[in-house]
């Protein structure tokens, strides 16, 4: 019924509840780099939010040679690891999931991160406590914009489109929700605009986990949809 409540909140992970875009768009850089394919920073962050897959058709076009993005990916994965003992939570993040937990929403992370990636963002986190589900890149055949994992996330949590909201920090991550009409709150502390969020279709969008916890007793993640 359109008068239901959400029933549970998908969150992105990356960017959305861990500091983590700026890591990512730095350890893409120089894995380019290093591969003598230098692309700029500034591009190479509004790529980030698509999986590796998309990301490198996005940032070296389709029809490029594919013999390296294996080692592409190796190079991003090893740089990027020298990160995880640093990782931090953005502001109350595990507050905010911890409030919705309390009001009754199941709190699922709809990541697409690999495995090892999912247990350094949980550490950093420290709300395992309050998540139902947790989802990996292993659950989904297609990365974002592409909504697998967000089908992924229903299905391992038992929520339907219908009485879920996801919570993301970037274009891809609206653009995924709106493939299955799915509501898709913004936060702009993943470094993409309260205007290009919206523009992509966010009902709402909020500066980071501590402002929409604020209002949260207003915001899409608890009004009837």
């Amino acid at each position: 019924m359109a008068t239901d409540r959400p029933a549970g909140v998908l969150f992105d992970v990356d960017g959305t509840l861990v500091d983590t875009t700026y890591l990512h768009t730095v350890s893409w850089w120089e894995a380019l780099r290093q591969t003598d394919q230098p692309v700029p920073m500034a591009v190479v962050h509004r790529s980030i939010g698509m999986g590796s897959d998309k990301l490198l058709d996005h940032l070296l076009g389709p029809e490029r040679d594919r013999d390296a993005d294996s080692k592409l990916r190796d190079a991003h994965d090893t740089l990027y690891a020298e990160y995880w003992e640093r990782l931090t939570p953005l502001p109350r993040a595990a507050d905010l999931l911890r409030s919705c937990a309390e009001r009754g929403l199941r709190v699922v992370l709809a990541t697409s991160a690999s495995e090892p990636e999912v247990g350094a963002l949980r550490r950093a986190l420290a709300a395992d406590d309050v998540i139902d589900t947790i989802t990996s890149s292993a659950d989904a055949q297609q990365s974002k914009p592409a909504p697998d994992i967000l089908v992924a996330a229903l299905e391992q949590s038992g929520l339907t489109a219908e009485r879920v909201v996801f919570v993301g920090d970037s274009v891809w991550d609206v653009v995924a929700a709106g493939k299955l009409n799915i509501p898709c709150v913004g936060l702009t502390c993943g470094g993409t605009s309260r205007g290009e969020l919206a523009g992509a279709g966010a009902v709402a969008v909020y500066d980071d986990p501590a402002a929409l916890l604020h209002e949260l007793t207003d915001s899409p993640l608890t009004r009837p949809r």
